[in-house]
């Protein structure tokens, strides 16, 4: 087992098979209203940094830390094929995340999951982020749950 992480377009096959699957997962737990996700466009923008896992060269997993101009940035489209579950796929794209949010001297990290999602929730909790009010262009929704973790 080889995993790598690196900086990727998300604009090939194996991402666009991850986002579908990931649409499909939020869909199923949660309304159109509260599903927060942005799509393959919003990922090419200069301001986006998108990380893709690999597994022997298979693209496993992606997220996107998505800088808000104002010193912080915003976790959006983490996912992991479910088949690739157990690699640590996850740490690895948070360690990368942070590593770039550090680089770039970002002040804090934000991210909006959702309330039926507890290993998600445990991750982030694990990796030092707290609970705080909506954030940004989001209001408030009994099915978000939004994080937030200060860089020092």
């Amino acid at each position: 087992m080889s995993v790598t992480i690196a900086r990727e377009s998300p604009r090939q096959e194996g991402v666009m098979r991850l986002l579908d699957l990931s649409d499909a997962y939020a869909g199923s737990l949660y309304p159109a209203e509260s599903n927060h996700l942005v799509d393959l466009a919003s990922l090419e923008k200069p301001s986006v940094s998108f990380l893709v896992a690999r597994n022997d060269g298979a693209i496993v997993g992606c997220c996107a830390l998505v800088e808000a101009g104002d010193g912080t940035a915003e976790i959006k489209r983490m996912f992991v094929d479910p088949q690739a579950r157990g690699l640590r796929i996850a740490s690895g794209l948070m360690n990368a995340l942070e590593a770039i949010a550090r680089e770039k001297r970002l002040t804090a990290i934000r991210l909006e999951t959702g309330i039926y999602q507890p290993e998600a929730i445990a991750l982030y909790r694990k990796y030092g982020y707290r609970e705080i009010e909506p954030f940004g262009s989001y209001l408030p929704d009994p099915l978000s749950l939004f994080m937030e973790k200060q860089l020092g």
